[in-house]
């Protein structure tokens, strides 16, 4: 497309020193197509639809709205906005809103009427229930749905040149419920309600939305990496959408990062035939000479691939990405087969701009921390490639229902597909977890239902996705199959701010003591004997200054306990921790870095202990 927008820039950034690439990705996701998309982010036309009849009334054929919303934007915002309501009190049980703006007829590059070009729409995150017309007319993303579900990923629609008109207008329709079913993260609902460790909701416009030219016959924007180092063999896994079925080529170059000649450093054909539809392919090759991937050395390549059709028509799309492996292996983990101790930290970004996260990131490296924990949040997906470019390993999570039935465990199993096809390309992510303290998993200590699906997800995740360490239910209550435990690592969280308890809950970890170190015992199903066999990280611990955790509040005070209760950590054979928390969120006052500014409230380095081994 020709269109520029203001919000798009290819300047390079004069603010950060790691930041020197030539070309800066405004959008939220990782791969990069060639041409130029045109964000719809401002001001929208916007109506609450308390009723919810606006379906009934076919409001998308024709409506007066009442008011305006900036786009992204939370739908609770928009409320407050609009009603003048305070914060807070958005809404207390559903919420169902109606957002339309119009925008011309997009101009392909190679003039409207190419046989190879299409025009796709794209949502960065919206839900957790979404509908959308062009014209009054319905559409369906590319996978085939109506009504996309979820709020946390990228979703994307095919727009016919027949459904486009001059001038278009675009209509969306946004639902969302307290339902406690559907992954959540820490937003309330019906079963945790808002206070304390429980959060406003913020759902609805949340990231940006945009339009773009694509190829008919291309590779979607999300790509798979395993590596294997031993060999300097990468394999890629990529999703092809074809519309027109026939003998493809898949064409892989890849160039080191700042690479300057133009010949690739490695490059390989795979010849293929491809039916109409989407399929995911797996190609491997090697990288000669390799260099891995570390938080100390955050070496990347970039990838160009390219569908290539009989008649020579090249689609491309191109992202970074880093070898590496990460092991559970024994009692500790193994980064490219050398122990690494996780000097970890949990982040909540909340609501957050990318902006702000982007200076949240680099206290976080400046404390010494080569590892955060992304707390049971859907986030803006291009802090995985600012921790993949400045080195930063990462924790993510699945965002969690608040009840456990066959319902939510379908909802997860969704969540984290969803999750996995977007997210699987970068270095920078290590581990997952499942669920976190039983949120959504309340009867895993009591029903093998609960546990099986549980496990099944664990094998499932230790087979498709072998480049992360799964853990099952992070804080206590893994599952033990046989003796065998049903997770990577064997994680705990640990509260207290008097240190001699802190030394005796640490002592009995070690130990093997699987019953009163933590809230619950650390291990159920069957039996399960600690011979450090697993790596233990102590996954949460601190919060100095929460009122539920006690200890100190003063920044200087709290500095010189974080001190102490790190030494203790590292006098004992544990593989990592995570100090709670980063910033300040809602109710939760325990931050060791301003929210605002990103300046850190504590020493330089205080976090890092692998440098005084």
């Amino acid at each position: 497309m020709v269109l520029d927008h203001p919000n798009y820039s290819t300047s390079k950034s004069k603010e950060e020193a790691f930041d020197d690439e030539p070309f800066t990705n405004p959008l939220p996701r990782a791969v990069v197509r060639p041409h130029a998309p045109v964000l719809l982010d401002g001001e929208w036309r916007f109506s609450l639809d308390p009723d919810d009849k606006g379906l009934q009334e076919s409001w998308q054929l024709g409506h007066e709205y009442q008011y305006t919303a900036n786009w992204p934007g939370s739908i609770e915002d928009h409320l407050i906005a609009a009603k003048g309501q305070e914060p807070g009190n958005a809404w207390t049980d559903k919420v169902v809103a109606w957002y339309e703006r119009d925008f011309p007829m997009p101009e392909l590059v190679n003039g409207n009427g190419t046989p190879h070009a299409m025009v796709q729409l794209t949502f960065g995150a919206c839900g957790y229930e979404t509908r959308v017309w062009i014209n009054g007319l319905p559409l369906q993303t590319v996978e085939g749905e109506a009504v996309h579900v979820g709020e946390y990923t990228s979703f994307s629609f095919e727009l016919p040149q027949d459904l486009l008109k001059p001038v278009n207008r675009l209509t969306v329709r946004i639902s969302d419920t307290m339902d406690a079913d559907i992954p959540r993260g820490k937003q309330e609902s019906h079963v945790y309600k808002r206070g304390g460790i429980w959060y406003q909701t913020y759902t609805g416009a949340v990231r940006s939305i945009w339009l773009e030219q694509v190829d008919r016959n291309r590779l979607r924007s999300r790509v798979g990496v395993v590596s294997i180092v031993e060999d300097n063999l990468v394999r890629f896994n990529l999703t092809t959408r074809i519309h027109d079925p026939g003998a493809y080529t898949i064409r892989l170059n890849v160039y080191k990062r700042k690479q300057k000649e133009d010949a690739p450093l490695a490059t390989s054909d795979f010849p293929l035939t491809l039916e109409a539809g989407q399929k995911r392919q797996r190609l491997v090759m090697e990288i000669p000479g390799a260099e891995l991937w570390t938080p100390e050395e955050p070496n990347l390549y970039r990838l160009v691939a390219q569908l290539i059709d009989a008649n020579g028509y090249v689609a491309d799309i191109e992202t970074y990405f880093g070898l590496r492996k990460i092991e559970s292996r024994g009692c500790c983990v193994y980064l490219n087969n050398k122990p690494v101790y996780l000097d970890g930290i949990l982040y909540q970004p909340g609501n957050a701009t990318y902006e702000e996260i982007k200076r949240h990131m680099i206290a976080m490296k400046a404390l010494g921390c080569n590892l955060v924990r992304i707390h049971i949040a859907g986030v803006d997906p291009r802090i995985y490639n600012l921790a993949d470019k400045i080195g930063l390993l990462l924790w993510v999570e699945v965002p969690s229902p608040h009840r456990s039935n066959h319902k939510s465990r379908a909802n997860h199993n969704d969540e984290l597909h969803r999750m996995l096809a977007l997210i699987e390309t970068h270095p920078s992510v290590v581990i997952w977890s499942l669920y976190n303290e039983d949120w959504g998993a309340q009867d895993i200590a009591t029903n093998e239902e609960t546990r099986k699906y549980i496990i099944d997800t664990y094998h499932y995740m230790q087979i498709a996705h072998p480049q992360f360490l799964v853990v099952d239910n992070d804080g206590w209550q893994h599952i033990s199959f046989e003796g065998r435990l049903k997770s990577d690592l064997l994680t705990v969280h640990l509260y207290t701010p008097d240190l001699q308890r802190w030394k005796q809950m640490l002592d009995q970890l070690v130990n093997g003591e699987m019953v009163g170190v933590a809230a619950f015992p650390l291990v159920v199903g069957d039996p399960f004997f600690y011979r450090r066999q697993v790596p233990l990280l102590v996954s949460e611990w601190g919060g100095f200054g929460f009122v539920e955790y006690g200890g100190p509040k003063d920044d200087e005070a709290r500095a010189e306990q974080i001190k102490l209760f790190k030494q203790e950590l590292r006098s004992r054979p544990i593989a990592g921790d995570v100090y709670t928390q980063a910033t300040n969120i809602e109710e939760e006052r325990n931050g060791i870095i301003d929210f605002a500014t990103g300046e850190l409230k504590v020493p330089v380095g205080l976090l890092n202990t692998r440098n005084k081994e």
